[in-house]
């Protein structure tokens, strides 16, 4: 499957869980597989796509938001060689926007994908796409902002 690593890390950014994403991958596949409604064959990555937000949202729905940590996260946040607080910081104050605002985002900003693509994903207008991202940029901003400013005085 081509851009395998793409679909893994669109469900991981849900799931926050290796194991639960790849659970999700796998759904994702066989529901595309099953139902095979895909009208244009161009539109294939943003079809399935979609399925896998979907997916990963319904598990979500399903967990009631239940975070596990597997051990390879849990070394990645541990003391180490590299300071990744500064990244931490972001993946903390993404992880606390609403699902539509993080979905937004990570399709955009994290796969990479054009605004026109995110709405086909997302089956929204594009104006209601730009929106949403304007808006979840602000909060991300602010979020970061007051990170910072405890970091600072703390």
């Amino acid at each position: 499957m081509q851009n395998k690593e793409n679909v893994y890390r669109l469900a991981y950014s849900y799931v926050q869980n290796s194991e639960d994403a790849l659970d999700v991958v796998q759904d994702s596949i066989q529901k595309a597989l099953a139902t095979n409604n895909l009208k244009d064959s161009g539109a294939l990555k943003s079809w399935f796509y979609r399925i896998v937000v979907n997916t990963s949202l319904d598990f979500l729905r399903r967990r009631k938001k239940v975070k596990v940590v597997d051990d390879h996260t849990l070394q990645r946040h541990s003391a180490g060689r590299e300071d990744h607080y500064k990244d931490f910081d972001l993946y903390e104050a993404l992880n606390k926007l609403s699902p539509d605002y993080r979905t937004v985002i990570v399709l955009r900003f994290l796969e990479d994908l054009k605004i026109e693509e995110v709405a086909e994903v997302l089956d929204l207008n594009v104006n209601t796409v730009k929106t949403r991202i304007y808006r979840a940029l602000k909060i991300l901003r602010i979020q970061l902002e007051n990170i910072e400013g405890v970091n600072q005085n703390g």
